[in-house]
């Protein structure tokens, strides 16, 4: 069976196809700046073989209302991407506009999505809720739902072969952006993003973790509407709000080393935040094993890396692993065994 993983930017497409349950890699594209998905995607199609047949396309989808799991993606599906679009607004976006195209030039073909919230939903209610009136949940669904679900369960499948059933460790997706997930033998056990992706560590334009009380202080005293705060919360703040630099810690840490002051901030801001969660997860699963790094920063940030072991050498014998992130070879998986 031929699944294709299409993996949707704002810009870009990437698509991947495998040959299953062989995980035999047949094509790799990369589109960045595409005008319009149609064009894209059909641009892919027509570099592949006559006699290569595909079986379903495999999506990371993010978030579907009262959809949490591994779905075919039918109408049901979709309505519940559009009721939660409050909540990841970009992200929905993007993965409705592709899987409509998907649907326009070939209505007959299984589209899954593969849902970033399904490695999370081991976690136990203790930790999904929120302290907040027990009514939001039951009526809203409010509560930590967590995402990045793919490289977490990529990660936990790699600990599992190396540390064996029995484990606690945390899987660190560090870039744009972050979050991080602890794991008891393979299952996540709780995870630093809650009902939306704005929460956690700091992000490249996402203010992570605040009082939430300063979204009313800033609207009363300084009088911003909350569509100014939310925008501000949204791609002013993290990495670019703090550095005042940009959103890549790459650049960031090219002016730190240059001796801006706001650079540095904005690196041991984010480091610390990172090891405040590592430290907390292992505090709540009486222990831990490992400490495993992923994603563009966490692969490739040996200052991110150094600062989180050196703050948590207390804590004795913690493996460290960094393991290169492979989010579409899960929705692959995923897809397989629902369409199998």
């Amino acid at each position: 069976m031929n699944i294709l993983v299409c993996n949707a930017g704002s810009t870009s497409l990437k698509f991947r196809l495998f040959e299953m349950p062989e995980e035999k890699e047949l094509s790799v594209k990369k589109y960045e700046r595409v005008t319009d998905y149609e064009t894209g995607i059909r641009d892919y199609l027509k570099t592949l073989p006559e006699n290569v047949k595909i079986d379903a396309v495999g999506f990371k989808t993010v978030l579907s209302k009262d959809h949490y799991g591994v779905h075919l993606i039918d109408d049901a599906v979709i309505k519940g991407m559009e009721d939660y679009m409050v909540v990841a607004p970009a992200h929905n976006t993007f993965y409705l506009k592709a899987i409509n195209t998907f649907k326009k030039i070939m209505p007959d073909m299984p589209l899954v999505g593969v849902f970033e919230t399904n490695f999370h939903r081991t976690i136990p209610e203790v930790n999904y809720l929120y302290p907040l009136p027990y009514e939001w949940y039951e009526n809203y669904g409010i509560r930590k739902y967590g995402y990045h679900g793919a490289s977490h369960s990529y990660v936990a499948g790699v600990l599992n072969e190396k540390l064996g059933k029995h484990y606690k460790a945390v899987s660190c997706h560090l870039g744009g952006s972050s979050s991080l997930s602890a794991i008891v033998d393979g299952k996540c056990f709780d995870t630093s993003f809650g009902m939306s992706l704005q929460c956690g560590v700091p992000q490249g334009n996402r203010c992570g973790d605040f009082d939430p009380y300063l979204v009313f202080f800033m609207h009363k005293y300084a009088g911003m509407s909350y569509e100014e705060i939310e925008t501000e919360l949204q791609k002013k703040s993290g990495f670019l709000g703090i550095s005042g630099v940009g959103n890549d810690l790459r650049d960031i840490l090219k002016a730190a080393a240059c001796g801006n002051e706001r650079a540095v901030l904005a690196f041991k801001m984010y480091a610390k935040e990172v090891t405040g969660y590592i430290g907390r997860f292992a505090a709540m699963m009486g222990g831990l094993d490992a400490v495993a790094f992923t994603g563009g920063i966490g692969e490739n940030s040996e200052a991110v890396r150094n600062y989180v072991m050196n703050h948590i050498r207390f804590m004795g014998d913690v493996k460290m692993y960094v393991i290169p992130a492979n989010e579409e070879i899960v929705v692959a998986r995923e897809t397989y065994k629902l369409m199998k």
